[in-house]
């Protein structure tokens, strides 16, 4: 799948590119198209009726497993992290989505989806995961990243450097794993995790990577003035919507970095924007509850 690349600018003699995964022309958009990909084909080979997985009341991966099962005819469940969300649904335009395109909605404690990995866990929710295709929090498996691994290819060999903004890690996984010796691959991390790190060393043997977590904003969906001031800027100055969690984290970083002449990784950079747009309407939503600033 060929995706657009736009030249964004040049910033003390680095060179930024923009990688659109967020256009994709699936209705699914950005990395959640390239993790579900393989995960869809697997579950009609094996004739699966339902897909099960997990997430947070304004998770993109939820989202985009609703929007995927809808498109292809095939039931889907969520176990969304946080009993209390059971209560306040509108609250959340992420989990109304979900609703809307036919996702059965599973609320458990926060103490509970903690298990999620066990096996005692499906007793507890009553139910029978032999009945579900599941696939885990974040949509990270091999599958993932197979798709993720097609992120790249032979013409991104020119650049130095590959950056993303890091989740539950399949999506950098799968660039490490397809970068080339020369590419240093840096992730942004979203949210505060002592053992992502871990985690994504499960998926490759690589170790050209770095893992920045610096730039989190106090951790997963939290925010301040001078990320949403960042993003209208960029908006303003480049005509390119970021998204708040992931992907406006990851560039405020970038240029972060850059303007303080920390950046030591290569002069020509790739940056991809996997998504997450559909999350700035929740996120406004709660901003003006709170009397706060919005992303225009």
């Amino acid at each position: 799948m060929k995706v657009r690349t736009d030249f964004i600018c040049e910033l003390n003699q680095k060179k930024l590119w923009l990688r659109r995964e967020d256009l994709i022309k699936e209705k699914v958009k950005g990395n959640k198209f390239r993790k579900l990909k393989y995960n869809l084909i697997e579950a009609k080979k094996n004739n699966s009726r339902s897909i099960l997985t997990f997430g947070g009341a304004f998770s993109n991966h939820l989202y985009a497993t609703a929007l995927s099962g809808k498109i292809n005819h095939i039931k889907t469940y969520g176990v969304v992290r946080g009993n209390e969300w059971k209560e306040k649904i509108n609250e959340s335009q992420t989990l109304i989505n979900c609703i809307k395109y036919g996702m059965t909605l599973i609320f458990v404690s926060r103490e509970i989806f903690k298990k999620k990995n066990v096996k005692d866990f499906w007793k507890i929710i009553k139910l029978n995961p032999s009945k579900f295709y599941v696939i885990p929090e974040g949509g990270t498996n091999e599958l993932a990243l197979k798709g993720c691994l097609e992120m790249l290819s032979e013409n991104d060999y020119v650049y130095d450097v590959i950056c993303c903004p890091v989740g539950t890690g399949g999506t950098i996984a799968g660039l490490i794993k397809s970068s080339i010796t020369k590419q240093k691959v840096i992730g942004f991390s979203a949210l505060n995790n002592n053992s992502l790190k871990s985690e994504i060393d499960k998926y490759t043997d690589k170790k050209k990577w770095i893992l920045n977590d610096q730039y989190t904003f106090g951790g997963y969906a939290k925010s301040n003035l001078e990320l949403i001031y960042f993003i209208n800027n960029f908006k303003k100055k480049f005509n390119i919507q970021l998204d708040p969690i992931y992907t406006g984290k990851m560039l405020f970083g970038i240029f972060d970095l850059i303007n303080k002449n920390k950046w030591s990784w290569g002069k020509n950079i790739l940056i991809f924007h996997t998504g997450g747009k559909q999350g700035i309407e929740g996120f406004n939503k709660r901003q003006i509850k709170k009397g706060l600033s919005c992303i225009i």
